[in-house]
């Protein structure tokens, strides 16, 4: 088998079969076929596309390159959530514990941020000790003793994505939903959950800007984990304006624990619950989501979902008193209103460009190397639907720097769209696929 057949092959538009993708997998992995023909492969398959049957196999076979978690000794059903990253989402902060309240297992791996997509070890970090750098021994006994433990993604975990995404990064062949929907998927399989419940994103602060390829890109992942065997679900959710009222780590972090004791915003909170009862029909503790959502709406009243936050962050070796005394988390040194010019309803908020202005103030990061300040972001007073007067606070900025916070400022009011006829916000769920 040459690697030069299977590119030619693709190229004419042919199917690959399971063996040669294994043979084109196996080989770049093991660094016997170079960058340039997978490069070369990359772009055939960028124009030709993959059938179901080529999605699944190179899926598979980049879980499969690296280290499969064998979760078999963590007792039930196993659940994970993953999102494909937005703006001031912090949904797994308050999610995972709710659903580990009402009895399901969560065994997850996260990611850090990077761009102006947060990520949830970076926010978890807010809590003074906490640390995802644990042994799969560990892992396995924290979810075991109290239903979830969160840890970061190993090195062995599918290598072939890793490199299969960063000679896609820089060959212009990201944006493809076969190889978007298997990157995702492979780590997912790999990770060893048995039911996976995906929060596919579309929006200006989406990776999916328009709304018919998030609906696309859920439905392929759908199709990838229930033909390896998962039980899936899939909720397509708007990212259109920041999620919540808060954007930045340990801002988010509250604005979750808020949340968990029934104070949270209105969006954030329905999209946690549609989730949590998708996560929890999927595990089989629920029959319906009516039931679900019931359960959901008690572990917060009883207040075992936030307690829970606490056992999972001391488990992790964090600081639980800092989730019953969040006035304790990070704090920067300056707050600063943000006042809108002019009166008006507020018709958009350009999301991405809120995120972009929580990474200015050092609250991501633009390399992987970069420093994260925990303390810094934006708390959004207005959103889209409501009226502001002139001079009336739009926004509050969180920083530590006074250069960064103009530049902030100027940069955040430009992403505020303000009109004399009011725009209804829309809703944040768009639609559920199973």
């Amino acid at each position: 088998m040459r690697m030069y057949d299977l590119i030619m092959k693709k190229r004419n538009g042919g199917s690959l079969s399971e063996e040669e993708i294994r043979f084109m997998i196996e080989g770049y992995v093991n660094g016997e076929i170079p960058d340039y023909q997978m490069s070369a492969m990359m772009m055939a398959v960028y124009f030709v596309g993959m059938n179901e049957e080529e999605t699944l196999h190179l899926t598979m076979a980049m879980a499969e390159s690296g280290e499969m978690l064998d979760l078999s000794s963590i007792k039930g059903v196993k659940v994970d959530k993953h999102s494909t990253g937005g703006v001031g989402d912090k949904t797994s902060l308050a999610l995972t514990p709710m659903v580990a309240a009402c009895g399901a297992k969560i065994a997850k791996m996260s990611g850090r941020g990077l761009g102006h997509t947060g990520g949830t070890i970076d926010k978890l970090e807010s809590f003074e000790g906490f640390s995802t750098d644990i042994s799969i021994q560990q892992f396995i006994q924290n979810v075991n003793d109290i239903g979830i433990a969160i840890m970061g993604q190993t090195k062995e975990l599918a290598p072939a994505d890793k490199l299969l995404y960063a000679l896609r990064d820089v060959t212009a062949t990201v944006d493809n939903m076969s190889l978007i929907a298997s990157s995702i998927m492979s780590k997912k399989l790999a990770a060893g959950a048995d039911a996976i419940v995906l929060d596919v994103k579309t929006g200006s602060g989406a990776f999916m800007k328009e709304e018919k390829d998030a609906f696309s890109l859920a439905e392929e992942m759908v199709t990838i984990g229930k033909n390896a065997g998962r039980k899936m679900m899939a909720v397509i959710s708007d990212m259109d304006q920041p999620l919540g009222n808060a954007v930045g780590n340990a801002l988010e972090v509250k604005e979750a624990i808020a949340t968990l004791q029934g104070e949270g915003p209105e969006d954030f909170t329905e999209l946690c619950m549609t989730l949590g009862s998708c996560m929890l029909v999927a595990a089989g503790i629920a029959e319906d989501e009516g039931q679900a959502r019931n359960m959901l709406l008690k572990v917060i009243e009883d207040g075992s979902a936030l307690h829970k936050l606490a056992e999972f962050v001391k488990a992790q070796g964090g600081n639980e008193e800092m989730v019953y005394h969040p006035e304790f988390l990070p704090e920067s040194y300056i707050v600063s209103p943000v006042f809108s010019p002019e009166e008006g309803y507020i018709n958009r908020i350009v999301c991405d460009e809120v995120g972009i202005c929580s990474l200015i103030l050092g609250g991501g990061r633009e390399t992987k190397e970069s420093s994260i300040d925990l303390s810094v972001g934006i708390e959004l007073q207005k959103k889209v639907g409501d009226f502001v007067k002139k001079g009336e606070i739009l926004a509050f900025i969180h920083a530590n720097d006074e250069d960064k916070l103009k530049t902030c400022e100027e940069r955040l009011l430009r992403a505020y769209r303000i009109g004399d006829e009011k725009k209804e916000e829309g809703p944040v769920i768009l639609g559920i696929l199973k």
